[in-house]
C-alpha cells in the first residue's frame, strides 16, 4: 500500500491528535528507517530517544521473538523470571533500590508521584511537589500538573493541586519555595521537551543538600536521559548525586513499552502491599526486551560509543555553528542527547523540514531548539552522513 493510501486512512480512523503526521515508515535496522515507498531515511530521533541501540536490535528481536514463544503474560499476581532479573539489574546498575514495573514514562512519573503524596501523608501531609519551569514530565492529569508547558495544560483544568514552578539551575528559587507543605523535589538531569538544557552540577548536588536539610525528597525523571543517553546508564551519575527515587521508560525496551520507578531501600516500605499496581507492568515479553537491551549496551560497549560519539557530534555541530552564526545560537547537550539553539522557531520547522528531504530525522524542542538524538551505536561515517544532510538543509535557509 502506498504513502498516500495509508495517510488517507490515517486521517479517516486515527485521532488527530498529533502535528505533521505525513510520514508512513514501515521498516527499520540501525540507524536507518523506510517510508511506505521505498525511501530510506537516517533517524537521528531514535524515537525520542525510545531506540537507543538502533531499530530492531538482533540481541532485542532474538529476546522477543524468543520469549513471545515462552511466556508472555501472567500478571503480578504471580513472579515471572524476566522481570526479577530485570530488576537486580536496574538496582545493580543505579543506587541498589527496589523496582517497580509500569508501561510508560508517564505512569512512571505517576508511580514517582504517588510515592511522594505517601511519603508526605506520614510526616503531616506535605503534599507539595518543587517542579522546574519548562520541565516535561507527561500528558496524564497528575503529570500535566507536574509540566510547565501551558499549551498542553490547556483546556484541561482544573489540574490537582500541590504543584509548585521553580526556575531551572536555580537553588536560591527552589530554597525560597520550600514551606511545611513541601514533601519532594522533581527534576531532570536534562531537560528534553524543555530545550536540551543540561543541569549545573551545583544545581544538583545543593538540590540533595536542601532535601537533606529539611527532610525532602529528591526524585529524578529520567525518562528520557536514562539507559545511556547522556554516557552514563543514568544521567544522575555524570553529576555524584543519589536521588530517593527515579522513573525509567523510553529507552528501557528499545521499543517495546517499558517504564519503572526505582525507590531507595530506606523507603521501600512507603509503597506496601495494595498501595499501588498495573496490570501490564512487568510483563515476562517486556522486561525480556529490557534485559537484552541492558545486556547488548555492556556486551557492546555502548557507554563507551556514546561519550565518544556524542564529542564528535557535537564538535561538528558547534562547526556548523560558526559556519552559520546567525542561526545556531549554542550548541548543548550531554553525550548523545544534543541540541541546536536557533534563532526562531520557524527556523527549526524550516531545517526540519529541510533535513527531511535530504533524509536526515530530526525532533524539535522548547526555545527554538533542534534535538539531534541519533542511536547510541552510531558510528563515526555515520555521524558525518548525518552532519553532511544537516549542513545543506541549514545551508537552504534563506
Amino acid at each position: 500500500m502506498s504513502s498516500q493510501a495509508l495517510l488517507d486512512l490515517h486521517r479517516q480512523f486515527v485521532l488527530q491528535t498529533y502535528a505533521g503526521t505525513d510520514l508512513v515508515l514501515v521498516r527499520g535496522e540501525g540507524p536507518h528507517v523506510w517510508d511506505a515507498d521505498g525511501r530510506q531515511y537516517l533517524d537521528f530521533t531514535s524515537g525520542i530517544t525510545v531506540c537507543s541501540l538502533g531499530h530492531c536490535h538482533p540481541r532485542v528481536t532474538q529476546a522477543i521473538q524468543r520469549q513471545a514463544a515462552t511466556l508472555v503474560h501472567v500478571s503480578n499476581l504471580f513472579v515471572n523470571d524476566q522481570a526479577v532479573r530485570l530488576a537486580a539489574l536496574i538496582s545493580q546498575r543505579s543506587f541498589n533500590g527496589r523496582v517497580f514495573f509500569c508501561n510508560s514514562g508517564a505512569e512512571a512519573n505517576e508511580g514517582l508521584l504517588k510515592f511522594a503524596r505517601k511519603w508526605g501523608s506520614t510526616r503531616g501531609g506535605r503534599y507539595e511537589v518543587i517542579c522546574m519551569e519548562h520541565g516535561f514530565h507527561g500528558r496524564t492529569i497528575a503529570t500535566l500538573a507536574a509540566t510547565d508547558k501551558p499549551a498542553i495544560r490547556e483546556g484541561f483544568g482544573p489540574l490537582p493541586p500541590g504543584f509548585v514552578f521553580v526556575p531551572y539551575n536555580d537553588l536560591a528559587a527552589v530554597d525560597r519555595a520550600i514551606t511545611e507543605k513541601t514533601g519532594a523535589v522533581l527534576t531532570e538531569c536534562v531537560q528534553g521537551e524543555g530545550g536540551v538544557r543540561p543541569a549545573e552540577r551545583d544545581f544538583l548536588q545543593g538540590l540533595r543538600g536542601l532535601c537533606d536539610k529539611h527532610d525532602l525528597l529528591l526524585l529524578f525523571d529520567e525518562v528520557q536521559t536514562g539507559i545511556g543517553r547522556t554516557g552514563e546508564l543514568f544521567a544522575f551519575q555524570h553529576y555524584d548525586v543519589t536521588p530517593d527515587a527515579m522513573s525509567l521508560a523510553k529507552a528501557l525496551g528499545n521499543g517495546f513499552p517499558l517504564g519503572a520507578v526505582v525507590i531507595a531501600r530506606q523507603w521501600e516500605a512507603v509503597l506496601g502491599v495494595g498501595s499501588h499496581a498495573t496490570t501490564f507492568g512487568g510483563t515476562a515479553l517486556a522486561c525480556a526486551a529490557g534485559l537484552a537491551t541492558l545486556e547488548a549496551i555492556e556486551a557492546d560497549h555502548v557507554l563507551a560509543n556514546t561519550r565518544a560519539m556524542g564529542a564528535y557530534l557535537a564538535d561538528g555541530l558547534l562547526g556548523l555553528a560558526k559556519r552559520h552564526p546567525g542561526v545556531i545560537r549554542e550548541v548543548r547537550g550531554l553525550g548523545l542527547m544534543l541540541g541546536l539553539q536557533l534563532a526562531s522557531d520557524e527556523q527549526v520547522k524550516a531545517v526540519i523540514a529541510n533535513a527531511r528531504r535530504h533524509g536526515l530525522l530530526l525532533l524539535s524542542a522548547a526555545g527554538a531548539v533542534v534535538r539531534v538524538y541519533p542511536p547510541l551505536t552510531i558510528t563515526q561515517a555515520q555521524v558525518d552522513d548525518g552532519l553532511a544532510r544537516l549542513a545543506t538543509a541549514l545551508g537552504e535557509l534563506p
